[in-house]
């Protein structure tokens, strides 16, 4: 079995004030739930970047409500990154930083991603350290649009999308990586779209480098349609539904 002292969620978020709370709660759950992993150090960090419409307060509250029930940690970074590569790169720095002070070496340091308009599954986190514990260096899972999208635009989605073991996707939403071998490949590029597949791609060229492609937790993202960033998973489905290509 291979060691593992902390787990770190980093979520970037911009002008996320209506989705946070209910990422938050989930992810708070999944926590709770990591019962036979009770020897690890759990945090979230909360990359507030460039937000102006009262996202910061949602955190905060929520920071609050974690610290007396215990178990995980929540913080926030305010930052004007621009883009979500550099706002990855600035809370997986952060996470690290905190587990060299607290005396730990990078191979027992788990970064898992997730974004702030997605829903986590109570397993969610005992996934992710199962995985790190299995000798995984890197765990890709799948993603699926949340009830509002129209049955046939899913239907159109499902088309394109294989949820299953050993898949094609990446998907920031849902993404860990063991921090030894983030650093190896370089970690996030301030990539402004595909910041995800980008790291994932140097992570599966490295030699010795264990990427595991799973179904297993798979995480329910929003599916509306005005993009915080051109080209991203909003614009996917704006296309999808517009019958492009």
């Amino acid at each position: 079995m291979t060691r593992v002292d902390a787990l770190t969620v980093v979520i970037p978020a911009r002008n996320e004030v209506l989705a946070l709370p209910a990422c938050l709660e989930a992810l708070h759950a999944s926590f709770q739930l990591a019962g036979p992993h009770a020897d690890v150090i759990l945090r979230a960090i909360v990359v507030l970047d460039s937000c102006t419409d009262g996202s910061d307060t949602v955190v905060r509250a929520a920071t609050q409500a974690w610290h007396q029930a215990g178990r995980a940690a929540l913080e926030s970074i305010t930052v004007m990154a621009g883009g979500v590569g550099l706002a990855r790169a600035i809370g997986n720095a952060r996470a690290l930083a905190l587990h060299a002070g607290a005396g730990h070496e990078p191979d027992t340091l788990w970064l898992a991603s997730t974004d702030a308009d997605t829903i986590v599954p109570g397993h969610w986190i005992s996934t992710h350290l199962s995985a790190a514990r299995a000798g995984e260096d890197a765990l890709v899972g799948t993603v699926e649009p949340d009830a509002t999208l129209p049955l046939h635009d899913r239907a159109l989605w499902l088309e394109r999308h294989h949820l299953v073991e050993d898949h094609p996707h990446v998907h920031g939403a849902n993404l860990g990586v063991r921090a030894s071998a983030y650093l190896a490949v370089g970690g996030y590029r301030a990539l402004t779209l595909h910041e995800d597949a980008d790291l994932v791609g140097r992570l599966r060229a490295a030699p010795g480098v264990r990427v595991r492609a799973t179904d297993a937790h798979r995480v329910v993202t929003s599916s509306r349609l005005e993009a915080r960033a051109s080209g991203g998973f909003a614009t996917y489905l704006k296309n999808l539904t517009r019958g492009v290509s």
